[in-house]
């Protein structure tokens, strides 16, 4: 089936630039193998052997100039007018050979980075292929395959069994199953009936199923990943920026060592020697490569970075601020207490709740239908649907049920029944059937095994200063929770306002990471420098954060932490020891040890040199953790 490409100008315009410096790059080796030839062979004169490196000179570097003239207009003084200095000077001095050489190593490092990003990018590629590029649209009784940017808002969409689901909707006919394993991270499959939500990119099982599409293609879950993944990319962070920082630094100074070895021999061809030499690939390309192969390797490893800036940030927070449930708890709460109203069956009523919570993604989902497993039966239910604030609602062997709070109780003006116990510490929620209280459920949510330990990891190995647990829940529950992993300082009862605030005051005393996984999460994961979201069960949630750790484990997040140390590292080892080359090789071409050609070959093994260390980056080392 062909497969659409996920942001279609963009790639166009990236393949075309791709292409017309490998073609350029092309153009010089042969002309430059021409030109070596022709010098050599018998019967061809100097001006005929410099034909093919005019040639090189006319149409590769002449557009690069050009380009240089237009940035020096706009006032932008940036690393590679070293190139275009080079490229001049050679045609002025007659030295084609050098200039021409200079085009290829533009050209060629250009295409060396086009071809690293886009191996770096293989699970981006990989995500594309995902997504069909048709949709099986139902009217009545008829299914037409249409493109899938024409499905809108409401259509009728058939999903073949072992396809992926196009859009995010609502299943309207069927009964199956969908791994959503790609986005969840959950290694099994989610039950699907009337009434449950669907995932755009999620695989439909054995069954066929008819769902109402509740967002265009563009706008789907799948696409929003395929969007951050695409940002990701295109975005430029501080570390990007730095090349340029260090390029200022460094044109003058290469410039200026020029002139200097041009005015102590007394010969223009030093100029251009020390020129050729400083030509700064490892600026212009090992940087990028480097954040392109980490962002790759965070991709296969469940972690999603949606700004490549918080890669150079986090290694530097030396505050990390905590949510409570789902991210030092593992947001899998067990049940523990069952009370129901007297004349009613405790198993009857686990039942009924279980066979509509089968459909649900809410933590407490899972805890309610473990505790149903071998012990009661599940039934059939339909009319299932779980709108933000309004609960759990379905409808089950003709019983409307309905699963909800006390505080959406309180609100909705239903008073407590004489039989309910008091709210005390830990998680709950009620039962209602055919709008009566019928039970409440109270849950224990752990903290994680590693939850101690990877709060002492964080000091020890991580240099990190201060660990905050900041949470919406009760006091006395945050207490509880802070005191079990190892936390001092402690907030509870804390607003989505009031969390966002706290951010804020911490940013303006050092780098800050915030870590949730809840809608109430999205300020303070924006506000804070490096903001990591647990999970995919909420696009506000993923949306703020700059980086999305699908596979929910705080292993996860010292990972992230590691592939942000790393890559900085290896990015500046790049572009400083590329540089700290090319000076030597200026330093060399200034004593009159290296002439222009040599120099030139001399600062391509130094590109390559950069480029390839930087490809590291991509790579999976040994460890990623250290906890």
């Amino acid at each position: 089936m062909e497969q659409r490409d996920p942001s279609p100008s963009r790639s166009l315009v990236a393949k075309l630039i791709a292409n017309q410096q490998l073609a350029i790059a092309g153009l010089s080796s042969s002309m430059i193998v021409a030109h070596v030839f022709l010098r050599f062979a018998a019967g061809w004169d100097q001006l005929q052997a410099n034909l093919p490196l005019l040639l090189t000179l006319a149409l590769g570097g002449a557009p690069l100039v050009w380009g240089l003239l237009v940035k020096l207009a706009q006032r932008n003084f940036g690393s590679d007018l070293l190139a275009g200095i080079s490229i001049v000077t050679s045609v002025l001095l007659g030295e084609y050979l050098a200039g021409a050489l200079v085009v290829l190593m533009l050209s060629g490092g250009e295409a060396l980075e086009s071809f690293a990003v886009r191996s770096a990018s293989s699970v981006l590629r990989a995500l594309a292929k995902r997504m069909p590029s048709v949709a099986h649209r139902k009217d009545g009784t008829s299914v037409s395959d249409v493109p899938l940017a024409e499905i809108q808002i409401g259509d009728m969409v058939l999903v073949l069994p072992h396809e992926s689901c196009p859009v995010d909707g609502t299943v309207a006919e069927g009964h199956g199953v969908m791994d959503e394993s790609y986005l969840t991270g959950e290694p099994y499959l989610i039950a699907k009936t009337p009434g449950s939500t669907v995932l755009s990119g999620a695989i439909n099982g054995e069954s066929a199923l008819t769902i109402r599409a509740d967002r265009r293609a563009a706008d789907s879950r799948y696409a929003s990943i395929m969007k951050v993944m695409e940002a990701s990319q295109q975005n430029r962070p501080r570390i990007r920026r730095m090349g340029d920082q260090l390029g200022a630094i460094y044109t003058p100074l290469a410039v200026s060592l020029a002139l200097a070895a041009w005015a102590v021999s007394g010969d223009p061809l030093r100029f251009l020697a020390v020129m050729v030499v400083a030509t700064p690939c490892p600026l212009l390309i090992a940087i990028p490569v480097a954040i392109i192969g980490s962002i790759s390797l965070a991709a296969r490893r469940a972690i999603i970075v949606r700004d490549p800036a918080v890669l150079e940030q986090i290694d530097r927070c030396k505050t990390i601020i905590f949510d409570k449930t789902g991210t030092l708890t593992y947001g899998k709460p067990q049940l523990v207490e069952q009370v129901c109203a007297p004349e009613l069956d405790p198993d009857e009523i686990l039942s009924l709740v279980a066979s509509i919570e089968t459909y649900s993604k809410h933590p407490l989902a899972g805890a309610i239908v473990a505790a149903a497993q071998g012990k009661v039966s599940l039934r059939e239910a339909s009319q299932v649907s779980e709108r933000p604030g309004d609960g759990l609602r379905g409808v089950v062997a003709d019983k409307a049920i309905r699963i909800t709070s006390r505080q959406l109780l309180l609100r909705d003006g239903v008073a407590e029944a004489d039989w309910m116990p008091s709210q005390t510490l830990g998680l709950e929620c009620l039962v209602l059937v055919n709008g009566k209280l019928a039970a409440t459920y109270r849950f224990s949510d752990a903290p994680r095994q590693d939850s101690a330990l990877f709060v002492k990891h964080l000091g020890r190995r991580h240099g990190v200063k201060k660990v905050i647990l900041l949470s919406g829940d009760r006091q006395a529950e945050v207490n509880h929770l802070a005191k079990q992993v190892g936390i001092t300082e402690c907030y509870g009862n804390q607003s989505p306002e009031e969390k966002l605030e706290f951010v804020r005051r911490e940013n303006s005393l050092g780098s800050t990471a915030f870590v949730g996984d809840g809608i109430n999460d999205a300020p303070a994961l924006m506000a804070a420098n490096v903001g990591i979201a647990f999970g995919q069960n909420s696009d506000v949630t993923s949306e703020a954060a700059g980086a999305v750790i699908l596979d929910s484990t705080l292993g996860k997040v010292d990972e992230f932490i590691h592939i942000g140390h790393r890559m900085r590292r290896i990015a500046l080892q790049s572009a400083v020891g590329g540089m700290a080359l090319s000076l030597l090789g200026m330093l060399l071409a200034f004593a009159g040890y290296l002439p222009p050609v040599v120099g030139a070959v001399v600062q391509e093994a130094i590109d390559v040199v950069a480029v390839l260390n930087a490809l590291r980056a991509a790579w999976t080392p040994r460890s990623l953790a250290d906890f």
